[in-house]
C-alpha cells in the first residue's frame, strides 16, 4: 500500500471508529466522576472516558468533514453518515459530493467508489491491522490496547473533554502527527487529524436524535 493510500485508510478508519455514537447517557458518565457519600471525589480521567465509550453496542451519526490540503487553495468538504455495529463492523458512507463507502468487518476492509469495489485483507498489512486493533481497543474501553499504539493526553472534564492521541508506532507516526478528539459526556463531537506533512482534516459529528 503506498503512502497516500495508507494515510487515507488510517484517517477513514479512525474517524469511523471513534465517531460511533455511544449508548451511555451523559448523566451516567458524569455520575462516574461524582463523589459517593462518605468517599473522596473520583477524578475524571482516561479510565472514566474509556468506560463510557465501552458501553456502545451500535449507533449511527451524520458527519461533515473538511480537509485542508496544501496542494489545494480551498478546503474540500464532504458529508455522509457513520455506522457502528458491534462487535466489529464499522462503516463510513460518504454521500456528498460523490458516493463512497469504506467498511471494516472482522479482518477485511472494503472500499467502494465509482462502481468499483476493492477488498483488502488486513493480514497483508500488519501495521494497518495493528492500528485497527487499537481502535477496537478504544471501542471496547481497553486502555492497555490503545496505549500500545498511542501516547494519550486527556484534558477537561466529563462535560467537555479533549483526548489527544500521538502515534508511537514509527510507520504510523510517519503518516499521522496527532489526532484530537473533542467530546461532551459520552459523545464524540469532532475528530481532527493532523498529518505529518501538515495537511489536516476536521470532522464534525451530529448524533442520531440530536438537533
Amino acid at each position: 500500500m503506498n503512502t497516500t493510500r495508507y494515510r487515507a485508510a488510517l484517517r477513514l478508519l479512525l474517524v469511523a471508529a471513534l465517531a460511533a455514537p455511544a449508548a451511555l447517557p451523559p448523566a451516567a458518565v458524569a455520575a462516574e466522576s461524582a463523589p459517593r457519600a462518605g468517599s473522596a471525589p473520583a477524578a475524571w480521567g482516561v479510565d472514566q472516558l474509556m468506560a463510557a465509550l465501552a458501553t456502545q453496542k451500535s449507533g449511527r451519526a451524520r458527519f461533515v468533514e473538511t480537509k485542508y490540503l496544501a496542494m489545494l487553495e480551498r478546503p474540500v468538504e464532504s458529508s455522509g453518515e457513520l455506522v457502528f455495529v458491534a462487535p466489529d463492523r464499522l462503516e463510513k458512507r460518504t454521500l456528498s459530493p460523490k458516493p463512497e463507502s469504506l467498511t471494516l468487518t472482522g479482518d477485511m476492509m472494503t472500499v467502494e467508489r465509482a462502481g468499483r469495489k476493492t477488498v483488502i485483507p488486513l493480514q497483508n498489512f500488519p501495521e494497518l491491522a495493528g492500528f485497527i486493533e487499537s481502535l477496537r481497543g478504544t471501542l471496547g474501553g481497553n486502555r492497555d490496547a490503545l496505549e500500545r499504539y498511542y501516547r494519550l493526553s486527556l484534558e477537561g472534564q466529563a462535560a467537555r473533554w479533549t483526548l489527544t492521541l500521538t502515534p508511537t508506532e514509527p510507520r504510523m507516526a510517519a503518516a499521522i502527527h496527532t489526532i484530537r478528539i473533542d467530546g461532551a459526556g459520552d459523545k464524540v463531537q469532532s475528530v481532527e487529524i493532523r498529518q505529518a506533512d501538515g495537511d489536516r482534516s476536521v470532522m464534525r459529528i451530529t448524533h442520531a436524535g440530536a438537533r
